[in-house]
């Protein structure tokens, strides 16, 4: 197995409604903003759905059980990052809600200073937007999953870092 540089946790939080929760950060360096999924680094003796329950519960308020989290996708490439450089992956998993009431109040000081807002996107929406989301191709992937098209295998989507 590789030795990834920084390992990341991320859920596609989908509603009732076949939307998906994604939050706008200013976090990466360059102008502007991106919207991307919960989720964050995983910590060195976490496993990954424990670092991605976790993830969601800090950054949308929202508690699950590490293993109701059914893992879907990938991303993997280099990267530097002003905290990390090398080889980084994200992993995705995916938990569906009737609705959900984001809470940020356990956001951490780096969330605090960089987190934007938050949004709820239809696959058409994503699939239309021009602005950044990450990961590339979410728009395909959850047009997939909201008709129940589950894949058989990790889909490897492309990779998203400048570096």
């Amino acid at each position: 197995m590789p030795r990834y540089a920084r390992r990341s946790a991320r859920v596609l939080l989908i509603d009732s409604e076949d939307r998906v929760l994604l939050l706008r950060s200013a976090l990466l360096p360059g102008p502007g903003h991106v919207w991307l999924t919960p989720g964050g680094g995983v910590k060195w003796w976490e496993r990954l759905r424990p670092a991605a329950a976790r993830e969601l519960r800090e950054e949308v308020g929202l508690a699950v059980r590490p293993r109701d989290l059914r893992p879907v996708a990938f991303t993997t490439g280099h990267a530097d990052l002003t905290f990390a450089r090398g080889l980084f992956r994200d992993d995705f998993f995916v938990y569906r809600v009737d609705r959900h009431e984001v809470d940020t109040s356990g956001h951490t000081e780096l969330e605090r200073k960089h987190y934007a807002g938050f949004r709820w996107w239809s696959a058409a929406e994503l699939a239309a937007t021009d602005e950044t989301v990450y990961p590339f191709r979410l728009a395909g992937l959850l047009a997939d999953l909201v008709v129940g098209a589950s894949p058989a295998e990790l889909v490897e989507l492309p990779w998203h870092h400048f570096g």
